[in-house]
This record gives C-alpha cells, sequence and structure tokens, in this order.
C-alpha cells in the first residue's frame, strides 16, 4: 500500500498576459493636474459609465450586464477582459444573440501584481467599458465612434489624442487620417507584439488600434514612445477581427468581421477629473481615505512608501470585495488563492501604516471589514448584488484576517531576525544579502507568509530570496509525504473546507455514486507528461478503524493548476467533508506505470542513437498496458532499426542500473543536457530523471528504482500517424509477459485454424513453400496482425504471409507480412494488399514488409484470398526463375 503524509498545495499565480514594459515611477503631478480634490467633481467614474452605455446604445448597441467574475470558461481563472462573455461567438461557436452590445465589464487581472501602487495605472480589479460587433460594423465606424466619444462626449482635445495602428494596416491608417482628421505624426505603426491580437495558435484574429492620451504635448513629436508611462497612458483598444489563422501561420480573410473594444474606466476617469494617478479618482480614493482615517494619517503628507501602501489597499479592497461577492471565497487553491492573496497583502501593507483595530475603539479586531465597508457604498452602479451581500463579504474577510494575524505577528517578527541575519552576513561576506530557501519556506508552511510577500519584504531591505534552495525544501516535503503515514484529512491549510463549501447531499443509499475528491495531500499520481492517473481507493475510517466509507479511484487529474481531482465511485457508506482518510495506491499497477514510464526513456535514448540525435519526442502515453511514443521523423523505421532499438533497450534492462532523481535549476538542467519531456511546463526548479550512461530528462512522473524491474521490451508496432510524425507502441513488464501469453494463443489457435486435426505444427510450416494464404473466420484485426508476424518470424526466408478475416458483420481485416527474400525481390507488401482488398470493397497499405487492409465486402474475401494466392506463386515462381 502507498501512502501519504503532508503535504501542500500551490494556489493559482494569476493568468499571463501580454502587457507592454513599464517604467515603475508614478507620473510626477504637473500645475494643470494639480486642482482641488475637494471641489465636486463634474465627472465622476459613474458618470463616464453611464455616458459610455449611453452613448453606444443611442447607437443601436445593446446594453448587456457585466457577467460574473467567475467566468464560465475552463481555460481561464477569472474574467479578465470585456470580450471573454462573447468569446464563444467570436470563435463561431455559439450563435450571436445581437448584432452588437455595449457592457461595463468588472475584470480581475493579477498577473501585474507587483506594480500595483507602484506604476499610475496598473491595478488587479478594474472596470473595461466595451462596444462589441458581431458581423455588423467594422473599422470605419468603430474608429469614428471611438474618437466621436473621446472627443465630443467627453471633450478630450485632439491635438492630445495620439493612435497606434498595426504596421501593415494601411486601411485603419487611411481612416483616421483621411476620413477623421489626425494628423500623421500623431499616428504610430508599431508591430504585431503590440497591435496584433490573436484568440491562440489558430482561430480569429486581426490588428488593433490604440487611442492614447498625451499628458505633456510640449515635449512634441519627435522620437515618441508611445509606451512612456511618464507621458503617455492607453485608455482605447479597438481589436479588428477580421482573418482566421491558420495552421501553416497563414491569413484567410473571416466571412463574419468583428469588432471587440475597450476602455479603462479608470484610466479614463484619471484622464477626465486631471490627477496624477488613476488610484485618486473617485472609483478608488474614497477607499484611500478610509484606510488614512484608520491608520490617522494623511494621504496628502504622506511619504511615497506610504502612499504606494494606501494604494494596495484601495486596488486590492476592491478586487477582494467583488470576488467574494461573485462567490469567491479565501484557500489555498485556484480563484480562492488569489483572494487569500490580496487579503494577506491588503493585511500587512494596513499594518505597515499603522493600521490598528476597526476605527470604532477595538484594536483587536479586524480592520479590512471597516475598508471594505466604502467599497460596497460605492459599488452601487459597479455591481447592485454587492450590497444585498454586504454581511456575507464583511464576515468573509473578518474571518479570514483574523485568521492570517494570528501568525502574522511572530512570522514578521521571525522575517526581522532573518532579514537582520542576511544582512549582517552579506556585510560580512562582501556578498548579496539573501534569504535562505529553508528560512523562505518556514515563513511559507508554518507562518502562511505567501513566497511573494517575502520576496517583496526582503526586496524592500534589499535582501533578494533564494527561490531555488525554496522549491528544494518543497520538494522534500513532497518527498517525505510519499513515505509518511497514509492518514489524510479533507481540508485545506489554514481553513477546513467545511468552511467554504456547503453541506453534502447524502447519497449513500444509491449504487456505483459517481465522485470528485479533493484532498489536502495524496499518494496518487495525477494525469501528466503522458502518464496517466493512478488507481486504488480511498477508505473513511471509523472509531474502531473500520471502514465506514469505501472509494474507488479510476483517475486522478489536475485542475486549476496543481489541484488533484480524485475520480472514482463510492463503494460502501457515505463521504462527508472534513473526514480522515486512508489513501492506498494501487501498488500493481503503480509499477506498471513505473516501468512503462522509465522505458519511454530508454526508447527516446535508442531512438537517439539508432535513427540520429535529430528526432525528437512529439507525445506520449504511459498507461498501464502499453506505451505509446511518438516522435519527428521523415520516414518509416527498417525493421533492422526496430530489432536494433529492442536489443538497445532489453541491454540497458538487463544492466541493471540504478536510476537517479535530482532537483535542480531549470538552467542546470539544461546545461546538463537533460531532455525536456513533451508538452510539459517547468518553473525555475525541476525535477531529473537519470539512467546513467543512458538517459537524462525532465520529468515529474514516476520511474522504477533499478531498470531491472523492466524485465523486458517488445515493440509492437511503429506507424506514421502524421506528416513527418512516427508513432511506436510496446510493452514492457507485466504486460510483455501478457503480450507473449496471448501471442502463443493466437498462434495456437491458428494452427488449430490450419490444421484441425492437430497434426500439423510449426516444424512443418518451416519446411513449407514460401507461401501461405488463409482465412481466419472472425479474428479481429490485432489478433491477425499478431498471427501473420509470428509466422513470418518463424517461417524461413524467404516467406509471404497473407492472412484474411470477417471479424464483424460488413467489414473485411487483410494482413500482408513478406521476409527480407520476397521484398528483395521487388515484391513490397503494401502495394500487393491494395488491390486484394479493392476486391473486398475497400483499400489499404503499408511498409514494403508489412500491411494492413479492411474491406466492407465479406462476401468476397475467399475469392479475394485466392486471387492473392494465386498472384504470389505466379510472382514469386517467376522472381526466383
Amino acid at each position: 500500500m502507498l501512502t501519504s503524509g503532508r503535504s501542500v498545495l500551490q494556489g493559482a499565480r494569476g493568468m499571463r498576459f501580454r502587457t507592454r514594459s513599464i517604467r515603475a515611477s508614478v507620473q510626477p503631478v504637473t500645475e494643470e493636474l494639480m486642482e482641488d480634490k475637494t471641489q465636486e467633481n463634474p465627472v465622476s467614474g459613474d458618470s463616464i459609465r453611464s455616458r459610455f452605455l449611453d452613448f453606444y446604445a443611442s447607437r443601436g448597441h445593446k446594453v448587456l450586464p457585466s457577467a460574473s467574475l467567475v467566468p464560465d470558461d475552463p481555460t481561464v481563472l477569472l474574467t479578465i477582459a470585456g470580450m471573454l462573455q462573447f468569446k464563444l461567438v467570436f470563435l463561431g461557436k455559439a450563435p450571436k444573440q445581437v448584432p452588437r452590445a455595449t457592457t461595463a465589464q468588472r475584470c480581475i487581472r493579477t498577473n501585474d501584481v507587483e506594480n500595483v501602487g507602484r506604476t499610475a495605472r496598473h491595478h488587479t480589479f478594474f472596470e473595461m467599458l466595451g462596444n462589441f460587433s458581431f458581423g455588423d460594423y467594422f473599422k470605419k465606424e468603430a474608429i469614428k465612434w471611438a474618437w466621436e466619444l473621446s472627443t465630443k462626449e467627453f471633450g478630450l482635445p485632439g491635438d492630445r489624442l495620439w493612435v497606434s495602428v498595426y504596421e501593415n494596416d494601411d486601411e485603419a491608417f487611411e481612416i483616421w487620417h483621411d476620413e477623421v482628421g489626425v494628423p500623421v505624426e500623431h499616428i504610430k505603426r508599431m508591430g504585431e507584439e503590440d497591435n496584433f491580437w490573436t484568440s491562440g495558435i489558430t482561430g480569429p484574429c486581426g490588428p488593433c488600434s490604440e487611442l492614447y492620451y498625451d499628458f505633456h504635448p510640449e515635449m512634441g513629436y519627435l522620437d515618441v514612445d508611445l509606451g512612456d508611462d511618464t507621458r503617455f497612458i492607453e485608455f482605447y483598444n479597438l481589436v479588428f477581427m477580421q482573418y482566421n489563422k491558420m495552421d501553416d501561420g497563414s491569413l484567410e480573410p473571416l466571412k463574419q468581421k468583428n469588432i471587440d473594444t475597450g476602455l479603462g474606466l479608470e484610466r479614463l476617469a484619471r484622464i477626465l477629473q486631471k490627477v496624477p494617478n488613476n488610484y485618486e479618482t473617485d472609483l478608488i480614493y474614497p477607499i484611500i481615505e478610509k484606510a488614512s482615517e484608520l491608520a490617522n494619517i494623511s494621504y496628502a503628507l504622506a511619504d511615497d512608501q506610504t502612499k504606494m501602501n494606501l494604494k494596495i489597499i484601495g486596488d486590492h479592497l476592491r478586487a477582494i470585495v467583488y470576488l467574494i461577492s461573485d462567490g469567491v471565497l479565501p484557500s489555498n487553491i485556484g480563484r480562492g488563492y488569489v483572494v487569500r492573496r490580496l487579503i494577506r497583502r491588503a493585511v500587512r501593507s494596513s499594518r505597515l501604516i499603522g493600521v490598528k483595530g476597526d476605527g470604532k475603539s477595538n484594536l483587536e479586531a479586524a480592520f479590512l471589514p471597516a475598508i471594505a465597508e466604502k467599497v460596497i457604498e460605492l459599488s452601487t452602479y459597479v455591481d447592485s448584488d454587492v450590497k444585498t451581500r454586504a454581511s456575507h463579504i464583511l464576515e468573509e474577510l473578518q474571518r479570514e484576517e483574523l485568521r492570517f494575524v494570528q501568525t502574522l505577528e511572530r512570522g514578521e517578527k521571525l522575517l526581522d531576525q532573518m532579514l537582520a541575519d542576511a544582512l549582517s552576513s552579506g556585510h560580512k561576506n562582501g556578498t548579496v544579502p539573501c534569504l535562505s530557501g529553508k528560512d523562505v519556506f518556514l515563513l511559507y508552511d508554518t507562518y502562511g507568509f505567501p513566497v511573494e510577500i517575502t520576496a517583496e519584504v526582503a526586496g524592500e531591505h534589499g535582501v533578494k530570496i533564494d527561490a531555488d534552495g525554496f522549491e528544494i525544501e518543497m520538494e522534500k516535503q513532497r518527498r517525505q509525504s510519499q513515505a509518511a503515514h497514509n492518514v489524510v484529512k479533507i481540508a485545506v491549510e489554514n481553513g477546513d473546507l467545511s468552511e467554504i463549501v456547503s453541506d453534502t447531499e447524502f447519497l449513500g443509499w444509491l449504487k456505483e455514486v459517481k465522485v470528485e475528491v479533493l484532498l489536502d495531500k495524496t499518494p496518487f499520481y495525477a494525469e501528466s507528461g503522458g502518464q496517466i492517473g493512478d488507481h486504488g481507493f480511498l477508505y473513511v475510517t471509523g472509531g474502531e478503524s473500520k471502514p465506514v466509507a469505501v472509494v474507488e479511484i479510476k483517475d486522478v487529474q489536475k485542475s486549476l493548476g496543481n489541484v488533484f481531482i480524485h475520480k472514482g465511485t463510492i463503494k460502501e457508506g457515505v463521504l462527508e467533508v472534513g473526514r480522515e482518510v486512508e489513501a492506498a495506491v494501487d501498488p500493481k499497477l503503480r509499477q506498471r506505470a513505473k516501468v512503462h514510464h522509465t522505458t519511454t526513456h530508454l526508447l527516446q535514448s535508442a531512438l537517439k542513437k539508432v535513427i540520429g540525435n535529430e528526432t525528437s519526442q512529439a507525445g506520449s502515453l504511459v498507461a498501464f498496458d502499453r506505451l505509446r511514443f511518438d516522435f519527428n521523423f521523415h520516414r518509416p523505421l527498417l525493421d533492422t532499426e526496430l530489432e536494433e532499438i529492442e536489443r538497445l533497450i532489453n541491454g540497458w534492462i538487463g544492466d541493471a542500473t540504478l536510476l537517479q532523481t535530482k532537483v535542480m535549476s531549470l538552467n542546470d538542467a539544461k546545461k546538463a543536457g537533460a531532455i525536456a519531456m513533451f508538452g510539459e511546463k517547468y518553473g525555475e526548479q525541476v525535477r531529473v530523471v537519470e539512467v546513467p550512461g543512458v538517459s537524462l530528462e525532465l520529468c515529474g512522473g514516476t520511474h522504477v528504482s533499478n531498470t531491472a524491474e523492466i524485465r523486458a521490451f517488445k515493440i509492437i508496432s511503429e506507424q506514421g500517424i502524421a506528416s513527418g510524425i512516427r508513432r511506436i507502441e510496446a510493452v514492457a513488464g507485466e504486460a510483455f509477459i501478457e503480450y507473449i501469453n496471448a501471442r502463443d494463443a493466437q498462434v495456437k489457435r491458428l494452427c488449430s485454424t490450419l490444421k484441425p486435426n492437430g497434426e500439423w505444427c510449426i516444424s512443418r510450416l518451416r519446411q513449407s513453400s514460401k507461401v501461405l494464404v488463409e482465412s481466419m473466420d472472425d479474428v479481429d484485426a490485432d489478433s491477425l496482425k499478431s498471427a501473420a508476424e509470428y509466422l513470418i518470424d518463424v517461417l524461413q526466408d524467404p516467406a509471404a504471409v497473407v492472412l484474411g478475416s470477417g471479424p464483424d458483420k460488413g467489414k473485411v481485416s487483410l494482413v500482408a507480412a513478406f521476409t527480407p527474400g520476397v521484398v528483395d525481390m521487388g515484391v513490397q507488401a503494401g502495394k500487393f494488399i491494395g488491390p486484394i482488398a479493392k476486391l473486398c470493397g475497400g483499400g489499404g497499405g503499408g511498409r514494403p514488409n508489412f500491411a494492413q487492409a479492411g474491406g466492407k465486402k465479406p462476401e468476397n474475401l475467399s475469392s479475394a484470398l485466392e486471387k492473392a494466392q494465386a498472384d504470389l506463386i505466379s510472382i514469386l515462381t517467376e522472381k526466383a526463375s
């Protein structure tokens, strides 16, 4: 029985999106921007939102509500753009409900969380105002309306607006210049990275055009960099979805051209309200004021560091409130990790500026709820549901903050001491101060400090962290988990699942209830790297160690990054959230997977030795009953090459070599020559599996300890599956024994079929003529293939075998196998079998020595085989003479 001990789930770190390089400095305040914030603001954020929607509603757009921050899209963790709710329409996978629409979409992005508060424009939560056309209007209307909205509706001076277009989009350039009247010197052509949108490797795509506001027009228009955040801000992006990107990278025009735009509400508010950054707009500044009040400080008089912390609080509290309102609760996995991480950053930032208590004389109370009340107050026109969920939001915030604060003070004191020691050591040794991986792991594992926060705090003191060392500590813990006791609690770190999920519905009286189970730690391998998930059982134990529930696990998959989902059926009893379980992996099936996974590494090395280092892996499957290995190569492998591959691998198996596994940095692994597994993504720390002298690969799968455990290896088939892609299927270990036994049974059946009285035997076969053609009744295609392979192995060269069968109604299977002597005579199995199959209403082909075919007319099989025999005898007799 394989066991599981303590392990830590890694939460999502946010989706990765392309952004321009930014300058971290906050834009300085000019005289123009220095207006009294206490004056009534005639251009409020709420009015900008409503005026935008009204503008497009008056032009035939249907005003649609914002989608939830939790998208109905398994490819995206959170709603990151206004177009997301229309994605399937744009991709042509869902019918359009309206020809044109406009929305004010709530969005979350955390890929730039480290820039929040440091720049003038980065946020985790923001609103994207958008107008969309689904095969209705296109570039001309989108461009003209964007300009009209900007200059007439919102009164932006045209001489302060700049436009970017895709470098090859002459049509957009001409519309902006000739029809709108933008001066040529205010239109910049930009490359694909900045101004061409794609939905993926293939699919709908098109050029973009963006509007920028110039804060310093006095700087002129020579050598202008629109990415200069101290001068420009991009506030409106127009995507012209007009092409379909093909597999070869070519672009073909779409029949239905679409428009997808996005205008940043916070950015336009900054421009119209004439403030130095997005945070000082009326969308966020009231939250900052509330935090300042709790800290008893003045934002206007604060230093830059304090202002940055206040901005972080203002930004993060908006994201936290709207996420919790949409049902995302703090946890250590997926979306929940995003909330937890933001809450902890907000707590730390609040404490750094001196916030204590709720502002109502209770210094021990949570303070985030008091700030969140201001967010809720401002939510009326953003999401009307927030106020109705206010009590739930505040209760969840209070619980999470207090849970974190319990360990925060001790962790902060320990971190302060660690930083002091690192600085002292660095000064003494003349090296860059650095926190060890063990220290970073201790803060993470014991005190709940996300690695990002530790790195952030350390960076503020001029100290680096040993990220590689941290990952090594994490790997040590994972290894210890595999060797520890197998009692597992169904909970997540720092919080029981019972706090964040509804009551479990009792289904115990049903038979074979299918379930998906989450464990906070597990010995089960989740499908990845080509290896399928483990099978086994979960036992919920009672007071007398007697199982009160048994779940048979038949699959384990990863979701949301690194969350393991155990899929199975309840065999006995009832599952309840929060109960402890014993997790037992089926050791026999695990061993089969280990054998086949290590063998794929040996196979890749053998291929490189036999056909050349230019070949590379293109896919794999590691199953319990076989392995499959896809590789790049331009032709079928010769029999002699396949035989050499088998000889090499079986030799390495016989060498009884001990495997070695190491955890190292990705750069070091690459320098050592480690081969990356196909389709895998790697972090900075990687696991390297080595068969000394044979193979060195990056791999997170399970492997044997010694190559002798593999026992034996046999290639079942080699074939082409796509242009330039070949596939080998093979068996090893116990699956090899089963394969040999099955072939032996097939040969016995063949002997029985060819000579029912049993007098005919293999020795007679060796002495028979060079042509063997037989019908094998209802034998399936795989068995027919195995029989032909066996016969061609035992017959003397030259020999030719053609077998046929009718395994199902209306179906014919044919196989032809020729020895090298027959092929040398110029007779090829692939060319020979085609005309024979044609007589049965089908076709086929293959290699010179082996080919398979099929047909739809079993009534013609007998005559087709007679022709095959007559043709072979005639051809071979002629060739031999």
